[in-house]
């Protein structure tokens, strides 16, 4: 008698050289019709779902969808993880757009690597920890969750992150598509012409698919006028049917799918967490013929062969505990955390600059609002319960143990008057959890179509339960679990800022403390752009030292004594005046996004930017000597560059391609930026020391959205090989070829 395939049996199959789609095919029919609707969503029923949820379940646990026991079928067991995993005890690395500012993928993967390691001990086996989605405006409440304001950059860091996943988990990108506001996310419609889409916000998806990336969630918004996760444009025609992708689609948490069984015609496998919209619909969709088991085969075998494939091409060596938060883990997340803190400024105080801090120094003053802080960013789905989190007091005073370092962190007379009383001031100031982060719930005032989305509340146990929690945490009551992650749903909701200037008393201390003591290095805790014109020009010294991460402290004191050169490269651009950005209306139920945000925009008006895409200062300087065309590469043209630090310092260069175009017909060019991100390699140097190295200059940034597809119409490319976008000391060569070239 023949024995039954099951999971494991048929990963075994394709490791002794089966086609995973063939096993998936088998395993298939192994599959009872109940089986096979079991995996369209999430294990638990709704109401019990949400309850474990307030209950704190899901802190600890990952959520499991389709997990099918009798076949040994794992599921799909989610957590989330931009800047660390949201389950257990983890790593808490800096946030996304602090790696972004490393401008260095081969980081970015080493990061990814340790989440997925912390990942799988802790039983999951899909990690949405790539969020690429193009901020459109800095207020965006989760833009650290995101690397850039570049769609190369985005892309390059997504293909990372989704490398260095693989090896342990599978790597989940989101949010598909143009999901770059919070607060009205769950009703906004973005319109948006063919043009914006396929050459702005969707060209860093495609390269994660071109990367292998198994799991794609997509968005809460609609996408002129469809729900992004019934969206069969985006979902079949472009994701599937164009790109090639053959992986598992799934929706954002509880209100991402509004139609059950629009959205399986659409191309969404898996509706999550919980069972709800589907389980509500598609049995009878079934029976009157409007869902076909062919359609439901379908999405049954592409969430079976994705499954299949990682089970059997993952590393075989189950990770181990010591590892979560194991010291090189830590040193990593240091590394990371100084090597993406931008100086924008260093001038020099009586004939001397303030950075590096000199080494005979009496005593420094921390103050500021955030200078004892332990934040590491936002405190939704992206929050890390990490052992240990080193605030910038904490850092500074260890790494000074001979200078007297003095704290001042509540009242600003007091901020003030320890300013008075030190050689030198740092000064912490910038954002927080209160200020932005994730939107959690949707009103029903506002949202009144995603609240529609949640069964009726019966008088089951669990929806008891439900009910309950939500009474005690409009009273204030503690949760079960409040201490271990300050309440993830007691707390307020986020959402977008309403400004990107500092907070008031943030700007009005500055201006105070420059006033009594011009020796102030201002460090600034962000993810997005702000204005600094109001008070910029008062101080010496600005560092970004952003949403750091466990080791940030140690890292900002790295920086500031000069064990480590600064080398972080702003991943956006820095706008001298709001008006300056995109409109922005976090409260809009109609967006309209069109290809002119960021650098980009302030070209496009002839505008110069407070600090431009890719500006970073260090305490060295680097020369770019010589650039020359080389030969062909599949992505566009070989650069070799000859680099040379002119310094006494040893350091980290990043050398950025940005190229201008001429398209072969005039009337284009007021359709398309002057200047775009082609290339960037970051390289390090030692005192003195020249080398040369090789960056691809791309093609895919210039192509256009032309009679429904991206086409190569350009005549000539003057690339500029410098250190930030429009650098005047830029080496440039002009570039004459055919697409085949570049």
């Amino acid at each position: 008698m023949t024995e039954k395939l099951n999971f494991q049996s048929a990963v075994e199959a394709i490791r002794c050289g089966q086609d995973p789609s063939l096993a998936a095919r088998g395993l298939l029919q192994e599959l009872t019709g109940e089986e096979k609707l079991s995996l369209l969503h999430g294990n638990q029923e709704f109401w019990e779902g949400m309850a474990k949820l307030y209950q704190g379940f899901y802190l600890s646990n990952p959520y499991v969808h389709g997990e099918i026991k009798r076949l040994g079928v794992p599921g799909i067991r989610y957590c989330d993880g931009p800047r660390g995993i949201n389950i257990n005890q983890a790593t808490a690395f800096p946030v996304s757009m602090a790696r972004g500012a490393t401008w260095d993928p081969r980081l970015e993967e080493q990061v990814a690597h340790v989440i997925g390691l912390e990942a799988r001990l802790y039983k999951a086996n899909t990690v949405g920890s790539a969020s690429i989605n193009l901020p459109r405006h800095p207020a965006w409440g989760r833009v650290q969750e995101t690397y850039g304001e570049d769609p190369l950059l985005l892309g390059e860091f997504g293909a990372a992150h989704v490398r260095g996943l693989k090896p342990n988990v599978m790597p989940c990108v989101k949010h598909f598509a143009l999901n770059s506001m919070e607060t009205a996310r769950f009703r906004v419609n973005v319109t948006v012409d063919e043009a914006a889409l396929h050459e702005l916000y969707l060209p860093h998806f495609k390269r994660c698919v071109e990367e292998g990336v198994p799991v794609i969630m997509t968005a809460y918004n609609s996408v002129n006028g469809e729900w992004a996760s019934e969206n069969k444009h985006l979902l079949t025609d472009i994701l599937r049917n164009s790109w090639g992708f053959q992986g598992i689609l799934i929706s954002d948490w509880v209100f991402g799918v509004r139609d059950g069984v629009k959205s399986i015609k659409a191309g969404l496998d898996i509706e999550a967490p919980f069972r709800n919209r589907r389980a509500a619909s598609v049995r009878s969709a079934l029976e009157s013929s409007k869902l076909s088991w062919t359609e439901i085969d379908q999405v049954a075998h592409r969430i079976l062969t994705t499954q299949l494939r990682h089970y059997a091409t993952r590393e075989p060596e189950e990770p181990t505990a010591d590892l979560i938060f194991s010291q090189s883990s830590r040193q990593l997340a240091r590394e990371v955390a100084s090597k993406s803190m931008v100086l924008l400024k260093n001038n020099p105080v009586s004939g001397e600059r303030l950075l590096p801090l000199p080494e005979k120094l009496e005593s420094l003053a921390v103050i500021g609002r955030l200078a004892n802080s332990r934040q590491t960013g936002d405190r939704a789905s992206s929050l890390v319960a990490c052992p240990e989190v080193i605030s910038a007091y904490d850092g500074i005073r260890d790494a000074l143990p001979h200078v007297k370092v003095l704290l001042s962190d509540s009242d600003a007379e007091a901020m003030v008057h320890t300013a008075t009383k030190a050689d030198v001031v740092v000064l912490v100031v910038g954002y927080d959890a209160e200020d932005e982060g994730e939107f959690l719930r949707p009103s029903r005032e506002s949202d009144p179509g995603a609240q529609a989305l949640l069964p009726e509340v019966d008088d089951s146990f669990w929806a008891r339960r439900v009910q309950r929690a939500r009474k005690d945490a409009r009273d204030g009551t503690p949760t079960a679990t409040q201490g271990k992650q300050e309440g993830l749903l007691s707390r307020p909701t986020g959402g977008d800022r309403r400004s990107v200037r500092l907070r008031n008393e943030d700007v009005q201390l500055i201006h105070a403390v420059a006033t009594v003591n011009p020796r102030i290095i201002v460090s600034v805790v962000t993810a997005g752009a702000i204005i600094t014109d109001e008070w910029r020009f008062k101080i010496p010294a600005l560092l970004v030292s952003w949403y750091s991460g466990c080791q940030g402290g140690r890292a900002l004191a790295d920086v500031l004594i000069g064990a480590v050169n600064p080398s972080g490269h702003l991943p956006w651009s820095m706008p001298r005046s709001e008006a300056d950005l995109p409109y922005f209306d976090p409260d809009a139920n109609q967006v309209t996004y069109t290809k002119w945000i960021g650098q980009r925009l302030l070209d496009r008006r002839g505008l110069s930017a407070a600090y431009p895409l890719g500006f970073g200062l260090s305490y060295t300087r680097f020369v770019v000597e010589r650039a020359e065309l080389g030969s062909a590469h599949t992505r566009g043209v070989r650069l070799q560059v000859q680099l040379r630090n002119a310094g006494e310092r040893p350091g980290r260069c990043v050398v950025q391609v940005y190229g201008c175009p001429k398209f072969l017909s005039s009337s284009t060019s007021e359709d398309f930026p002057r200047r775009v991100l082609a290339g960037f390699q970051a390289v390090e140097l030692g005192a003195h020391e020249s080398k040369s190295i090789e960056v691809v200059a791309q093609s895919a940034p210039f192509q256009r959205w032309v009679n429904g597809r991206l086409v190569w119409d350009v005549g000539q490319v003057l690339l500029e090989v410098g250190q930030f976008a429009g650098d005047p000391e830029a080496v440039k060569l002009l570039y004459r070829g055919s697409q085949a070239r570049m």
